[in-house]
């Protein structure tokens, strides 16, 4: 078993626990920002009416961007505030990039306060024969139909002119649709079409879609916001918010594997997540349905943990809470087994320790019952960052033969296992002895010692590190701790003091890291570079569970 290799997993590990967790005056202030300052606005998704039960994925914004861009400007530093402005602009150009639109002219004089975007079918057509066409629905409120409506035509009559298409006027259950139908035959150019519903202006990528959106309307019970668990996640989020993404898990795992109809079974697991402002930041309350077992949890912690008092305030990702044992039997058994979460969730510990010959589940979860901290330091030196783990001294564990075993498992691996005194601490080195030639007029071998891991205790807890300036790092009392940091109390104040423990990035430090050691985060960050420009920090803290529906919370620290 490789040290670094088991420390990592141990990090891998407790994030995927973690993550698993009146008048005129109205009138003025309704067109202000400053009623952003309390986080957003309380009302829901109107479009979701339009969309299906069964819907992999709905995003809505629910505040004009005109305004979010007037907050921006209200919280920001003076000499910020024209940046703030120009990188939003940046992201409206990057967003309009292949439309060929202009925002300030084309969109924002009509623009109301919701914009929904929803993938609401896997194949709206059901045919077989022309592929798997998922649909899609966009619902953008509207301040002025009128100008709405000479933006259509106008869209409209340039491809009209340009003949590449028909226009297509259709009456459906007492609504006008508008769509474009390719002159090609056995055209695969996807088509567009839009319907005014109200103050809604619809718009998808086939008529289909658009029909199904309607008849949503019509029969209630096809539609999410008559969905009993859309409902009762949006129940659990009180706090005002600026938007709302809903997630269907199996249809989603669907969607994104590209199959028309998903071979699972009857079974509810669902997401929803809410984002409110704050002036520091974004916190996005989530609420996950479709995990059994722990209808009425509380949370466990109304502290930070004890452990983070050894992880060192230059830690770069920080995970902290209690249990590891019993989070994982609370997955384990909570997860349904055919769901998506849970064969992910049992593919990536399965990676994870077959390297290391190890079942974690029984080798390492069992004595980690009290309180846990994680963290990822720079090493002094610069090179491979040093993992540090710790982990409380419970009764009823004997943490002696837990550390033997390591030692066993790591003479078993080739290394040699040592004790020696760093910092008045007695702590055990796992070491492989190596010979190099100096390069010189001598030539002369030297015996180098290659220390591959560290554990000791001190107090009430073990402590384990891939290196001994970690360890090092973590038990000496002139070393800044994170828990100490004005950083870290900060972050922690915009979230609940009740809760089940922190995962915390530092995301300006770990994210040269990340682009280097996993290629998905280059992906990831090139999508939303614009979004992620100013971001801190993040930090997760999830909440306990009550009535089946999981409760945490994400605090993204922007720049102002």
């Amino acid at each position: 078993m490789k040290f670094r290799p088991f420390l990592i997993t141990l990090a891998i590990t407790a994030v995927l626990f973690l993550s698993l967790a009146g008048g005129s005056l109205y009138s003025i202030l309704a067109q202000s920002p400053l009623n952003l300052l309390e986080g957003g606005v309380t009302k829901n998704p109107v479009a979701a009416v339009f969309v299906p039960k069964q819907a992999p994925v709905m995003v809505s914004l629910l505040t004009n961007p005109d305004r979010l861009e007037s907050f921006a400007r209200l919280i920001a530093l003076p000499q910020n505030r024209r940046r703030s402005r120009r990188e939003i602009r940046q992201i409206e150009e990057t967003l309009l990039a292949k439309t060929g639109l202009d925002y300030s002219t084309q969109i924002q004089p009509w623009l109301g306060e919701e914009i929904t975007l929803a993938v609401t079918s896997l194949d709206f057509d059901h045919n077989r024969d022309n592929g798997i066409n998922a649909g899609y629905l966009l619902a953008v409120s509207t301040k002025d139909q009128q100008l709405a409506k000479e933006f259509l035509q106008t869209s409209y009559s340039k491809d009209a002119i340009a003949g590449t298409s028909d226009l297509v006027f259709e009456a459906y259950k007492g609504i006008n649709l508008i769509y474009q139908r390719s002159r090609e035959i056995n055209s695969k150019t996807p088509l567009s079409a839009s319907a005014f519903v109200n103050n809604m202006v619809l718009f998808a990528n086939d008529p289909i879609v658009l029909k199904e959106a309607i008849n949503n309307v019509q029969v209630p019970d096809l539609n999410l916001k008559n969905s009993t668990a859309y409902q009762q996640a949006l129940d659990t989020i009180i706090d005002p918010r600026i938007g709302i993404v809903y997630t269907n898990f199996p249809a989603l795992s669907a969607w994104l594997s590209n199959l028309s109809i998903p071979e699972l079974p009857e079974i509810t697991q669902t997401l929803t997540v809410a984002f409110s402002l704050k002036s520091e930041g974004l916190v996005a309350q989530t609420a996950l349905i479709g995990v059994s077992g722990a209808n009425d949890r509380p949370a466990a912690l109304s502290n930070p943990v004890g452990a983070l008092a050894y992880i060192p305030a230059s830690s770069v990702l920080t995970a902290a809470g209690t249990d590891l044992n019993q989070l994982w039997q609370q997955i384990e058994t909570g997860l349904e087994k055919d769901s998506p979460l849970q064969q992910f969730l049992n593919r990536s510990i399965t990676y994870l320790q077959e390297p290391l010959g190890l079942n974690l589940s029984k080798e390492v979860f069992p004595w980690v019952q009290g309180e846990f901290s994680l963290g990822l330091v720079p090493h002094p030196d610069g090179g491979e960052p040093d993992w540090i783990f710790v982990a409380q001294k419970i009764p009823g564990v004997n943490i002696n033969e837990v550390l033997e075993k390591f030692d066993e498992l790591a003479q078993d691996q080739g290394y040699s296992v040592g004790n020696l005194s760093l910092l008045d601490t007695d702590v055990t080195a796992w070491t492989k002895l190596s010979t190099a030639i100096n390069k010189g007029k001598t030539n002369l071998a030297r015996l180098e010692a290659q220390v591959s891991g560290v554990h000791g205790e001190i107090d009430n807890y073990v402590i384990f590190s891939s290196s001994v300036e970690g360890i090092s790092q973590a038990i000496s009392n002139t070393t800044p701790k994170l828990l100490e940091t004005e950083e870290f109390q900060h972050v922690i104040e915009g979230l609940s003091p009740e809760n089940d423990g922190y995962f915390y990035v530092n995301w300006t430090e770990t994210q040269p890291i990340l682009t280097q050691k996993l290629p998905i985060a280059r992906v990831v960050e090139f999508g939303v570079k614009p979004l992620l420009k100013n971001l801190h920090s993040l930090t997760l803290s999830s909440q306990g569970s009550e009535k089946g529906i999981r409760r945490a919370t994400i605090f993204f620290n922007v720049g102002v």
